[in-house]
């Protein structure tokens, strides 16, 4: 029999309220079935829609399970740093002083808590090196762009499965209009960097088609990746800050860091809507 269950939707990547990337944050899931999970998910329509359960590894604060309106994800950056924000405010305590430890389906993943901003550890890579040549040229063609445009390519998967182009220029970015018939199941980012100067270092965009989110808003999985290879390549600086989610009428900003071979990944948590849900 559904209950009332606490229930949040926050504002990920954003300092200003409206313009991030939304999550719905059910903060007692348990004894929600998948199926239950995934319904709730579909009706929520949001990217993604989290449960927080109790955990089940040693050090962990919550589990953490993520879902799109289609299927479930092992992780996912900005319901990673949304869940963290609503469980604090719904009255949870760290282990650790400063350090939240979420669970989830790619593992232990740490959430460093700076006063009001969040920051993800990034998690290691499942998958990694250039695209294969057949689904490059597909994703050239899909995206309209010239091949001389095109910097590098990469698989940067840490467990929805991104690919990623890195493109001249934060204009070919933004100015991209893909033809998802053509890449209707992909999982693929697009990274391009603004001039020396300017308020961001990249502008980024992702898109989703096969899990029913042509464009994401603003991703911090698709960041964290991406930050990933490009700081090992020696192609993006050891601290930087991302533009996401323009193209959308979005004002994402995504701060990347690296400590100790760690990327971190941080940004905004704002809880704007909390009360109960029926489940």
């Amino acid at each position: 029999m559904a209950r009332s269950r606490p229930f949040a939707q926050v504002d990920v990547f954003s300092s200003e309220p409206y313009l991030g990337n939304p999550v719905a944050v059910i903060l007692d899931g348990e004894s929600l079935s998948d199926d239950e999970m995934q319904r709730i998910a579909q009706w929520t329509n949001l990217s993604e829609t989290t449960f927080v359960l109790p955990p089940t590894r040693d050090g962990a604060d919550y589990r953490l399970r993520i879902f799109t309106p289609s299927s479930e994800l092992p992780f996912a950056g900005h319901p990673t740093l949304g869940s963290a924000r609503a469980w604090l405010e719904h009255g949870g305590v760290p282990g650790t002083r400063g350090r939240i430890v979420q669970e989830c389906g790619a593992g232990l993943v740490d959430v460093r808590v700076d006063d009001e901003r969040l920051a993800f550890a990034a998690p290691p890579l499942v998958k990694s090196g250039p695209l294969e040549d057949e689904f490059f040229e597909r994703l050239v063609a899909a995206f309209g762009v010239d091949r001389e445009r095109v910097l590098g390519h990469q698989w940067v998967d840490n467990g929805p499965g991104w690919a990623a182009l890195h493109l001249a220029s934060a204009d070919d970015v933004l100015g991209l209009e893909p033809d998802f018939s053509q890449i209707p199941d992909a999982v693929v980012g697009a990274v391009g960097a603004y001039p020396e100067g300017s308020g961001h270092a990249f502008e980024i965009r992702a898109f989703v088609p096969g899990e029913s989110v042509p464009e994401d808003p603003v991703t911090g999985s698709l960041n964290a990746s991406v930050a990933q290879w490009l700081t090992s390549t020696g192609q993006a600086p050891d601290r930087y800050t991302v533009s996401q989610g323009r193209a959308l009428g979005r004002a994402g900003e995504i701060s990347i860091a690296v400590e100790d071979d760690t990327v971190w990944v941080g940004g905004a948590a704002t809880v704007l809507f909390s009360g109960t849900a029926l489940a």
